[in-house]
């Protein structure tokens, strides 16, 4: 069924029929009417291309998050399931690109093809390639996350800096003196990560703020990684006694590595950080944590851009979310575990 035939039998032009449909120019009441009773009888519904090159719009939105690997992380698919939901209630569907850099095929289908309104970026990293190739291009997007240079662009961040200052302080208001800091995996520090870098700026900071003994470490985004870096940690330094971590993947094979070296959380060990409340809920003791809002965010990238779509001329904004810590049930005051048994505890 196409536009021809509705306009056979409605006794019209076919540009008659599409200027009804689109709203485009003004037509009687009594020939829509006619269009509409036909378009009803018939069940026609316009295919998204023809809807794209009647108004411009294809009505979708492109999510653009680099590859996963082996797989994504229970917040990577928190924030692409909040978008595709927050994208549902602006009538928007949403096309998924894993896409990289800049040079990416599907990057570059997605963009040279207009197979998308707008795009939302994912991962940021402090030096993003696809962000600026979208801002040289005038492409309207979003980022979740913020690059090295905000000012000028939309987006929508979590404050990492503040959020590991307040785990840290956190830690050393209750007497933790030796803390470790658990950050994502050494590739993706290497690329830029914002979080993982904006993060390690925070531990650094407040760590040095509090005169406090601390290492940092690089951790895989599994259970099995997060085990490995516990025995590495009790290994490099056997009185330490709390972490902080930005690796939510990691966090059951953090606590699991504590539990085989003898430490109770949180008796003999304090742990915390930034994870979404969900995932924070589901270890045990749950997580001390700053709660990541994935579907605020999700939400309020959405919001942007649609705001963005609709009024091309607006300045540009952006949200900056500083999630309160929930105090739950793995931190305490620091253990007073002799050097020695904590070390006879952790022999690798």
């Amino acid at each position: 069924m196409n536009i021809g035939e509705i306009a056979r039998r409605a006794g019209v032009s076919r540009s008659t029929v599409s200027y009804a449909l689109s709203g485009k120019r003004p037509v009687s009441d009594d020939t829509r009417r006619k269009i509409q009773q036909v378009v009803d009888e018939l069940g026609y519904r316009p295919s998204a291309s023809a809807r794209a090159l009647a108004n411009g719009r294809t009505s979708t939105i492109g999510l653009v998050f680099p590859p996963a690997g082996n797989h994504y992380t229970g917040m990577q698919l928190d924030f692409i399931g909040s978008v595709v939901e927050a994208a549902a209630t602006h009538d928007y569907d949403v096309l998924l690109s894993p896409s990289g850099v800049d040079s990416d095929r599907s990057f570059q289908r997605l963009l040279g093809e207009r197979r998308v309104d707008g795009a939302i970026l994912m991962e940021i990293r402090l030096e993003d390639d696809r962000a600026e190739h979208l801002a040289s291009l005038d492409f309207p997007s979003v980022a979740i996350g913020r690059t090295a240079r905000p000012e000028g662009s939309w987006w929508v961040g979590l404050d990492h800096t503040a959020l590991v200052q307040r785990c840290v302080h956190h830690l050393a208001d209750l007497g933790h003196r030796r803390v470790a800091f658990v950050n994502r995996p050494e590739q993706l520090l290497r690329a830029g990560y914002e979080s993982a870098h904006r993060g390690l700026d925070g531990f650094t900071k407040a760590a040095t703020e509090r005169g406090l003994t601390v290492r940092t470490y690089c951790c895989g985004d599994d259970a099995a990684s997060g085990q490995t870096c516990v025995e590495r940690i009790l290994h490099d330094d056997p009185a330490t006694t709390a972490l902080v971590t930005l690796n939510e993947a990691a966090l059951g094979g953090l606590y699991r590595g504590l539990a085989e070296a003898g430490r109770h959380v949180p008796r003999d060990f304090s742990v915390t950080g930034v994870v979404a409340g969900r995932w924070a809920e589901t270890v045990t003791p749950q997580l001390t944590a700053a709660d990541v809002p994935a579907a605020e965010m999700g939400r309020l990238a959405v919001d942007l851009l649609v705001d963005r779509l609709d009024h091309p001329e607006a300045p540009p904004r952006h949200h900056l979310l500083v999630p309160p810590i929930s105090l739950r049930a793995s931190t305490g005051p620091a253990g007073t575990t002799p050097l020695a048994d904590a070390g006879s505890d952790t022999t690798p």
